[in-house]
């Protein structure tokens, strides 16, 4: 399947408070709500959307009761075909959380072991049914749970009736609502026997099925897929060292296809992990750029913050209206960016399937290369305070042309020679070798109270050409003149509606590649 973005939707269920992410909900949500934001999905570059636990449940979501019955309190089997649907005709694909390793308790054969016990022909399906033991359930028997919790039941993988009823609803999944894929939950604890017969399953009814396994240790190349990076971590510490050990850690594994995020459902945002927020660049350009499907956790692509707390994990998980973001592709610098790199990739092959070379390497500068097909596509970060240059070996273009900038620079002996502004990245692209290599148009309105005293410089104007030129704004220039070092700064004026800015944020605001006109 080729998958160029995918955004990632979990939902939550409380007690009394019943919640699907992306929509403004009081009580109830119905999976019908979230149509309008289709658009907004796709406008951003995505080509995949990825919700979490669907199905009927009694609480949160991954104690399934009924794998062939859309959550009761989301709406009918209906409403998720027509979903679907609506995605699809916006060339949109669909991905379901799958929760195979365990059932809930009102799954219908854990209830026929509560009421026939040792008679139950549904005994085996579970690991380890003990009825000399005793639950806080007070079931008269014990199980194997997941992760201590007896609310989930764990299955007995290995069973071939497990496995067979298990590849029976992927077929009713695909036959009923025309999924295009299933994530994996827990596959780390997954039996490898039964994800091989899921992977036949899933051949035999979509050519193209999507398979991913949630594998958060270990020796990913034992599973289905690989997990994340830490791009985040890499960027606080000014560790570039960190990723790359990474990268080549997870290639050295093999062929492994990728899910790379910075931020998930169970972690804080990425916005408020970094401790400098004109990293956002450089790290969502490593997000779209190293190997592997790169995903947006919904909501992040507005830059909106969400802390983890001991007690709850609501603030990672809001209600979002979509009324409150209807014009965040142009006045919010955070999502111009990030549909801006949804652009780039689209149109960018290498970036989807190029090899991956290592070209220069310092604990604040990172240069790669991806290759494919006699195409050579450079990326360079920087997330230093100060503009650094960088020499690097090119493809067999005369030309290249920065994807976000527009800049040009001449191929010389093979190489060229770039300077990266502070806290900033650029894609390098051979000019004039593909269709669509040109700046892309970044709307962005700036407020002018959050611009500093500086002069406005006039719109046909070149951008600073080092990190210690001061940034001009002027909020009347059109978006096709808007520079992207502009774009920087937008970022870092969007943290002062939410609290003071720092000198050392001041410092590094408008340090990326000029115009994006």
């Amino acid at each position: 399947m080729k998958l160029y973005f995918i955004i990632f939707i979990p939902w939550v269920l409380q007690v009394l408070r019943h919640r699907m992410t992306m929509v403004l909900r009081h009580r109830m949500t119905m999976l019908n709500t979230l149509l309008p934001w289709i658009d907004d999905i796709q406008k951003i570059g995505c080509t995949a959307l990825y919700i979490g636990p669907l199905f009927e449940s009694v609480g949160h979501g991954y104690e399934t009761t009924d794998y062939k019955k859309l959550d009761s309190r989301l709406g009918t089997n209906e409403d998720l075909t027509n979903f679907v649907a609506a995605c699809h005709e916006k060339g949109i694909r669909v991905i379901f959380d799958g929760v195979f390793n365990h059932t809930g308790r009102d799954f219908f054969a854990f209830k026929d072991i509560q009421a026939n016990r040792e008679h139950s022909r549904y005994v085996n399906w579970y690991c380890n049914v003990n009825f000399g033991g005793n639950n806080e359930y007070n079931d008269g028997f014990s199980y194997d749970n997941w992760g201590g919790y007896n609310l989930l039941v764990k299955l007995n993988q290995r069973n071939p009736e497990v496995q067979d009823y298990i590849c029976d609803v992927i077929r009713y999944w695909v036959s009923e609502f025309d999924v295009d894929g299933i994530r994996l939950d827990a596959a780390d604890v997954l039996d490898f026997d039964f994800m091989r017969a899921l992977r036949r399953t899933a051949e035999e009814v979509k050519p193209d099925f999507w398979l991913m396994g949630e594998v958060i240790h270990g020796d990913y190349s034992r599973w289905l897929n690989g997990e994340t990076l830490h791009l985040w971590s890499g960027h606080n510490d000014h560790n570039y060292f960190e990723i790359a050990h990474t990268v080549k850690y997870l290639q050295n594994m093999g062929n492994l296809d990728l899910y790379n995020f910075v931020d998930n459902h169970d972690v804080e945002r990425i916005y408020t992990k970094l401790s400098n927020k004109a990293h956002f660049t450089p790290v969502h350009i490593l997000l779209y750029t190293l190997p592997g499907v790169p995903s947006i956790y919904y909501g992040s692509e507005f830059g909106i913050e969400g802390r983890k707390e001991r007690s709850s994990d609501d603030s990672l998980r809001p209600a979002l209206n979509l009324e409150d973001y209807e014009s965040a592709l142009s006045d919010n610098p955070c999502t111009a960016l990030i549909a801006a790199l949804g652009k780039i990739r689209q149109n960018t092959p290498a970036l989807s399937y190029g090899s991956y070379t290592e070209l220069q390497l310092t604990n604040r500068q990172f240069a790669f290369a991806r290759d494919l097909n006699d195409v050579r596509v450079v990326v360079t970060v920087n997330n230093d305070d100060n503009a650094a240059s960088m020499d690097l070996p090119a493809g067999n273009a005369v030309e290249y042309i920065g994807a976000l900038s527009g800049q040009k620079v001449a191929v010389q002996d093979g190489r060229i020679n770039v300077t990266v502004p502070a806290n900033s990245g650029e894609i390098w692209v051979p000019a004039g070798d593909m269709p669509e290599y040109k700046p892309f148009k970044v709307e962005i309105s700036v407020k002018e109270e959050t611009v500093t005293d500086e002069e406005s410089i006039p719109a046909d104007s070149e951008a600073p050409s080092s990190a210690t030129e001061p940034v001009h704004f002027d909020p009347n220039k059109s978006p096709e003149d808007m520079s992207v070092a502009e774009l920087q700064a937008a970022i870092l004026a969007k943290m002062a509606n939410n609290g003071p800015v720092s000198d050392q944020m001041k410092k590094t605001s408008g340090m990326i590649p000029s115009s994006t006109g």
